[in-house]
């Protein structure tokens, strides 16, 4: 069936890096979403009058929940996929977080209030009426969540969306607490105990730890987390790929929503190279990230001198000196300002955030190792924060 719905209605399925694509996806899965979770809203209502049962009604009114969720979940992607414009020159697409937030504030606020009379209803239980329509009812809504966070995941993954992502997940819960509601029901047959309002409790703290979870994680993308191991990977070995590439650094990654990624690097080439050349270079590969990834990508020209034998050697030694004390560490922009008394080591040193407060130990550590090698040499050292840290050229 996912198959069956994404070739029906997405006109190209593959190509999801394209805007239209990625956003024909989410309405789909809003579409799907609303229309599926209304039916079990009705049936479930319709259940839970003829049992009594509380705990089916707040089943009830978390799929009405969910349906509000995929209405925004449908809105959101058609605002996300809006062009960008002088007032959002960086575009709309972090729409789609904001998403993800709001169905994350619906489920706390749904999840409260079913906390609430579910608490009522353990002060004062009520006994519910049994029926084969209730069992069917529950039983055909678990195999129809199963099926939508299935197809949530499926969209979510193609497109690497946070809210289809959310929703999933909201679907997998729901899975769980129809099963309790199913349970409470055959139980108080069995054993006669009223165990409606314990289990919609249950329903209710699933929905509340659901809510949690997907506001928090969209909160996050919102501040700004640290880019994708695997992304920053791939940008350093597809640039570092390039032969007269000798190697990158400062790389920073800005995510302006899905497909609105923008990045910026300085890339070292031998200051040897005709600079014309060297500009001929970093274009091509600016050209090829924005074609091939979608990637608006800066790269910052750096020359480094590679016929200077004493600097090339003071500079292995630092950076065997940093890695001896940190195999996050890592240097660039090296340089050597020779006197008549000293010589100058000057470079940038890398530091990942839980070093930050350590910079007097590293700069003394690294100054007993180059003076250990000759009393004339000091470092002057630039700290830099590590934002992104591409792996070394092999």
């Amino acid at each position: 069936m996912t198959s069956f719905l994404i070739r029906l209605f997405v006109r190209h399925p593959e190509q999801t890096e394209l805007a239209e694509t990625r956003t024909t996806y989410g309405k789909l899965a809003g579409i799907t979403g609303l229309v599926c979770n209304l039916l079990l809203c009705a049936a479930k209502v319709v259940a839970g009058i003829l049992s009594g049962s509380l705990s089916m009604m707040a089943d009830a009114i978390n799929n009405l929940s969910d349906s509000g969720s995929a209405a925004v979940t449908y809105f959101g992607f058609r605002l996300a996929g809006k062009a960008a414009d002088a007032e959002h020159p960086y575009g709309h697409a972090r729409i789609e977080y904001l998403t993800a937030l709001a169905i994350s504030l619906l489920i706390l606020l749904v999840g409260v209030e079913l906390a609430k009379t579910s608490i009522g209803r353990i002060l004062h239980p009520v006994s519910t009426s049994f029926s084969v329509l209730s069992v069917l009812i529950l039983a055909g809504s678990i195999l129809l969540k199963l099926w939508m966070a299935h197809f949530q995941r499926t969209l979510g993954r193609r497109i690497d969306s946070a809210a289809l992502q959310a929703t999933a997940d909201d679907s997998r819960n729901d899975v769980l607490a129809t099963g309790a509601v199913l349970f409470a029901s055959v139980l108080e047959v069995l054993t006669g105990w009223r165990a409606d309002g314990y289990f919609g409790l249950l329903v209710a703290l699933f929905i509340l730890r659901n809510g949690y979870e997907i506001g928090k994680e969209t909160v996050n993308t919102l501040l700004g987390t640290a880019p994708d191991p695997k992304l920053v990977k791939r940008i350093a070995e597809e640039i570092l790929s390039h032969d007269k590439v000798l190697g990158i650094h400062d790389l920073m990654v800005h995510d302006y929503g899905p497909g609105r990624r923008f990045a910026s690097v300085h890339a070292e080439l031998d200051s040897k190279e005709p600079v014309l050349a060297c500009h001929d270079l970093i274009d091509e590969i600016e050209r090829t990230f924005l074609q091939k990834h979608d990637i608006h990508l800066v790269i910052h020209y750096d020359p480094v001198v590679t016929d200077d034998a004493e600097l090339t050697r003071m500079r292995g030694l630092v950076a065997e000196a940093v890695h001896g004390i940190d195999s996050r560490l890592q240097i660039h922009d090296f340089r050597m300002v020779r006197g008549p008394t000293h010589t100058n080591l000057i470079f940038d040193l890398v530091v990942p955030f839980d070093l930050m407060d350590r910079k007097a130990e590293l700069k003394r550590r690294i100054d007993e190792r180059v003076q250990f090698e000759d009393s004339r040499y000091y470092t002057v050292i630039t700290f830099d924060e590590a934002f992104a840290t591409p792996p070394p050229r092999e």
